[in-house]
């Protein structure tokens, strides 16, 4: 239920669950479907598990134990390929993001960015020439139980704006925010 009431970039599955086995869980997100990115992530080496789990839906399957480094690498592909992007790095005008090391150019030379700008300017980047309400900013970045400021993404493409140029983010009025596609991408 939850998996298809928010609109999370991924999914990691773990198959042990208490109440119902992981391999069920994905059978049903997909029959409901929900397209998100899985990645299941377990304990289960057995070939005919690792079958049956990609067979069932999964975009991934990564045994335990793995290295956390190469964790968030599967599950920036996972994303990445579900946005249709083929390079790690994204690019729009003069701006390239590289979320690997969370590091932002503009025209060859880094720009400094604070976490919550860094993550507006990812999420638009992702979908760009998607208009994005406030509402789904505010949902990539604030966990359950975080207290929004009424204008909490405003203040960030504001910030955003003074630091890349006011040409990168588009208001789109009474709907939200973009980046636009460029021409051929």
């Amino acid at each position: 239920r939850e998996l298809r009431a928010e609109p999370y970039a991924a999914a990691v599955l773990d198959l042990g669950l208490p109440l119902m086995d992981g391999m069920d869980v994905l059978a049903s997100v997909r029959r409901q479907g929900v397209t998100l990115p899985v990645l299941v992530l377990t304990a289960r080496d057995a070939v005919p598990s690792r079958i049956q789990g990609l067979d069932l839906g999964a975009d991934d399957y990564v045994i335990k134990p793995v290295d956390l480094d190469e964790l968030a690498a599967r599950l920036r592909a996972l994303v990445r390929r579900s946005h249709g992007q083929a390079q790690e790095q994204l690019q729009a005008q003069d701006v390239t993001l590289d979320p690997a090391a969370r590091t932002v150019m503009q025209a060859g030379r880094p720009v400094t960015l604070s976490t919550r700008e860094y993550d507006v300017l990812l999420t638009l980047m992702l979908h760009a020439g998607r208009v994005l309400s406030r509402d789904q900013l505010e949902q990539h970045l604030y966990s359950w139980g975080n207290e929004v400021d009424s204008n909490a993404v405003e203040v960030h493409i504001h910030h955003l704006r003074r630091k890349l140029g006011a040409g990168l983010i588009q208001t789109v009025r009474g709907v939200g925010y973009v980046v636009p596609r460029e021409a051929g991408r």
